[in-house]
């Protein structure tokens, strides 16, 4: 099963909205095959790992397969893995975890009892839902995983004082490319008017190839030039203004006219009510969203306790008075060790990386806190 996990994280970054999943056969002790899922749209795990079985002139039938979710038994944008199960004649399999959207749910582990396979449920499971925890809340919400991503100074500065453009980053490059994997792999990146403002940022995933995550920005009064480059770029990446209910109907339509998708949403203290717009996102099939915003947007989010996973890139800079926008106390607060659970602390150049999900989160998937 282990084998079948790392199989499964090769696929994160291509196969999203879908699981990341992996497959492998055993018979008489022995790998006949493996396989996971390559890409959003393409074979799920199982079928390449019976392609791979036979590609390596192996017999499927009675082998024991190991999954890291349980096998689809719907129709999609392919078959049901169920029935390539079935017809292979696989004698045993063993999953990880259950899928929990409502199509699965246990149905496809009884549709393979139900034609005499052996089943065990539940090796791994931590594992397993941990490697696809956006999913896993997704598919038994409908609400979107939440990613809070942050740079900061080693003395707590987000920003420089100073308007050269050569110091415009405080991360390195390392984790400027680090970010960009991140960006490949949700449904929409999200940023406060401020933002825009001062960095005039493209939010794209880089290299641009593929898919583009949706641009989302809060923007209360309608402040968004009409020639920052979100705006120039829309055709390449679709942009969603998200403001008040009593907001310029004119300015309205000229970011209507130049492209842009805008919403109003209820206020909730002076502020956009986070917890509807990200009702509305799940609605539309965000399953994960990547909040890039300043202090104010992040703090709002960690304030409301909608943060699911919190990213924070460490420069070994001290900026002092050419810094600026020091990171906030329910931010700095998360950022101690003890606030975050599975946690991860990783090198990126000479950035430290800390990454970890919040106890909501871990909650919500409902395994143990470690």
């Amino acid at each position: 099963m282990r084998m079948a996990l790392r199989l499964a994280a090769r696929g994160i970054g291509s196969v999203e909205p879908n699981p990341a999943a992996g497959a492998v056969l055993v018979k008489n002790g022995r790998v006949i095959g493996r396989g996971w899922h390559k890409k959003f749209g393409g074979p799920h795990a199982e079928i390449n790992a019976l392609a791979d079985c036979r590609k390596r002139g192996n017999d499927p039938a009675g082998a024991t397969m190991y999954v890291t979710l349980e096998p689809c038994c719907h129709f999609g944008k392919t078959g049901p893995c169920t029935d390539a199960m079935i017809a292979a004649k696989i004698g045993k399999v063993v999953a990880a975890t259950i899928d929990p959207s409502k199509h699965a749910n246990g149905r496809g582990l009884k549709l393979l009892r139900k034609a005499g396979i052996e089943v065990a449920v539940g090796v791994c499971e931590k594992e397993a839902k941990l490697l696809n925890a956006p999913f896993m809340k997704f598919a038994s919400t409908g609400r979107c995983w939440v990613v809070l991503k942050w740079a900061q100074s080693k003395d707590g500065k987000m920003g420089w004082a100073e308007k050269n453009k050569s110091r415009r980053w405080i991360s390195s490059q390392a984790s400027r490319r680090d970010v960009h994997k991140i960006r490949r792999r949700v449904q929409a990146i999200l940023v406060g008017i401020e933002t825009v403002l001062v960095d005039d940022p493209l939010l794209t995933a880089r290299p641009e190839t593929g898919k583009q995550p949706l641009r989302i920005v809060l923007d209360t009064d309608l402040r968004i030039p009409l020639n920052c480059k979100l705006l120039k770029t829309v055709k390449k990446a679709p942009v969603l203004i998200v403001t008040g209910r009593n907001a310029n109907q004119g300015k309205k339509k000229n970011l209507t006219a130049a492209g842009a998708e805008v919403i109003a949403v209820p206020m909730k203290k002076g502020q956009s009510d986070l917890s509807y717009l990200l009702k509305r996102l799940g609605k539309r099939g965000v399953e994960q969203l990547l909040v890039e915003g300043g202090a104010k947007v992040i703090t709002s989010f960690l304030k409301q306790c909608l943060a699911d996973e919190v990213v924070i890139y460490i420069a070994p800079k001290v900026l002092g008075e050419k810094g600026t926008t020091r990171i906030s106390r329910p931010m700095a607060k998360l950022a101690q060790r003890s606030n975050l659970c599975y946690r991860e602390i990783k090198k990126f150049g000479v950035d430290t990386r800390i990454k970890g999900l919040t106890r909501q989160a871990v909650k919500q998937l409902a395994i143990v806190a470690g």
